[in-house]
């Protein structure tokens, strides 16, 4: 039997970028570049490796965002993965990592899965909370921030490395996973690869295909929200100490003002 992988990927915008917030407060996503999440990246080179091990496997890729979000399913089917799932709905604007959950839950559930490999955490967000909520709403185990990862009979393994001790873990299948930026670096797609993707199938699910309401998602259905924002200040000159014997003092004196000695 086929070993079913999905991989949650997320479009963000590109850190590089001018990034800012739009007037509801969410990120604006209609002035800045976007591509698919370094951090997923990641999350797609393991399943392609888990892939590569199983006797007969298959990959879905799965994300939740606007239209232009197909380039981030693009980027994960050129590297190889076997087809993707785009969920778009206008209601889904401003939805939080809880809806994104419900989302991705529903989306999983219907596409059919034995294992669920994910990111760390989305480089745009950064909470890392949605694949533990993930594998609360599909009832199943969690094995997440794993530097290393393995599926075999049935069973996924892997390491998690703790800044005093390094953890192994295994969890019986279904499963979900997450993967670390320390999981292997991720294959960069060939030009047969991104040619190949343009064939690969991607279907389409709005909130009705997944048995959701609007209500459930989008801005009036997130548990949290941004009140408030304001823009970094722009920086300043520095100080500079030009040393005439007495540059030692004045350094010291700067850093004492400062609390930083």
């Amino acid at each position: 039997m086929s070993l079913r992988i999905v991989v949650t990927v997320k479009y963000v915008p590109d850190a590089t970028g001018d990034r800012h917030f739009a007037e509801d407060l969410t990120v604006d996503r209609d002035d800045v570049d976007g591509l698919l999440s370094e951090l997923d990246e990641y999350a797609v080179e393991q399943a392609l490796q888990i892939a590569d091990e199983a006797d007969d496997a298959e990959i879905t890729v799965l994300t939740v965002g606007p239209e232009d979000a197909k380039d981030a399913l693009r980027k994960a089917l050129s590297m190889g993965a076997d087809k993707a799932i785009h969920v778009e709905d206008d209601d889904l604007h401003g939805t939080d990592a809880i809806g994104t959950s419900l989302v991705l839950a529903k989306a999983i559930e219907k596409a059919g899965y034995d294992l669920v490999v994910s990111g760390m955490a989305s480089t745009d967000g950064t909470m890392g909370i949605v694949p533990a909520l993930l594998a609360e709403r599909l009832g199943v185990p969690q094995v997440t921030l794993l530097s290393e990862v393995s599926v075999e009979d049935g069973v996924v393994k892997g390491r998690r490395d703790g800044d005093s001790a390094s953890e192994q873990l295994e969890a019986s299948l279904p499963a979900v996973v997450s993967v670390t930026d320390q999981s292997g670096e991720a294959r960069y797609p060939s030009f047969k690869g991104i040619m190949a993707a343009k064939k690969k199938p991607v279907e389409s699910w709005d909130l009705s295909d997944l048995g959701l309401e609007a209500d459930e998602v989008g801005l009036e259905g997130s548990w949290t929200k941004v009140d408030s924002a304001t823009e970094r200040p722009a920086r300043t000159a520095g100080t500079i100490v030009k040393d005439e014997g007495e540059g030692g003092k004045q350094l010291a004196a700067f850093l004492a003002e400062r609390k930083f000695v």
